[in-house]
């Protein structure tokens, strides 16, 4: 019969989380005393309690004249007011009309100026230029250019090849030369006939570096310029 892996840890995290009052309530509720009933007008808002006036007999404080209160009398004034108001208003500047602007012939009017339609945003003083968290955006971008290309231009300066002069390079190819004497006396000193394993494991390894060797050798022959890489 197939038995789950996940068996017994089901079982724990059921168990874990397992309450007697997960979804059905306590087992016990406490019952309500009979001193506290519900009483008439309990739930209803209360008003705070009326502050009691220190002197009944002091009337409000009002904004306007009393009743008895009487102008004051015998005041005048030689101004012309309708002069005055005349002379402003002929040397006065005229009222623009506010601007307006009519959806249809019949149509409703509406204001011009929060309308959407004036240029205003192109207006600005700063209409154009470009933010200031946009430029420290791009020199940090720049800068960061500028140390990668640095990083990639050190690596490749490390890593740059090496011409090897004449000498190194005749040294080089009369070593190769020596090798292949040393592995070529050695493969001369191999017993004719090969029954063993070992035998001929010893003959391939050493046919393998003498063709190796061969192969350098001739490479450094044909090619007069070298280049290594720095390491």
């Amino acid at each position: 019969r197939y038995i789950s892996i996940y068996r017994p840890s089901v079982k724990c995290e059921a168990e874990k989380n397992k309450a007697q009052w997960k979804t059905m309530g306590p087992a016990k509720v406490a019952v309500p005393s009979p001193k506290n009933f519900l009483q008439k007008h309990s739930k209803e808002p209360k008003l705070p309690a009326r502050k009691k006036e220190q002197d009944p007999k002091k009337l409000p404080e009002l904004s306007v004249p009393r009743r008895t209160d009487r102008p004051v009398m015998g005041i005048q004034s030689k101004k012309n007011f309708i002069n005055t108001n005349a002379v402003a208003v002929i040397t006065g500047l005229p009222k623009k009309p506010q601007p307006i602007y009519v959806d249809r012939r019949q149509g409703d009017k509406y204001l011009l100026e929060t309308s959407g339609l004036l240029p205003k945003y192109i207006k600005k003083k700063d209409y154009g230029v470009i933010p200031k968290y946009v430029t420290r955006r791009n020199e940090e971008r720049e800068r960061a250019q500028k140390e990668y290309e640095a990083s990639i231009l050190e690596n490749l300066r490390k890593k740059a090849m090496k011409r090897l002069t004449d000498e190194e390079r005749k040294t080089l190819l009369q070593g190769l030369k020596k090798n292949w004497e040393e592995v070529y006396h050695e493969f001369q000193g191999l017993p004719v006939e090969m029954d063993t394993i070992p035998k001929k494991i010893n003959k391939e390894k050493l046919e393998i570096q003498m063709k190796q060797l061969e192969h350098d050798i001739d490479v450094i022959e044909k090619h007069k310029v070298i280049y290594i890489a720095n390491e």
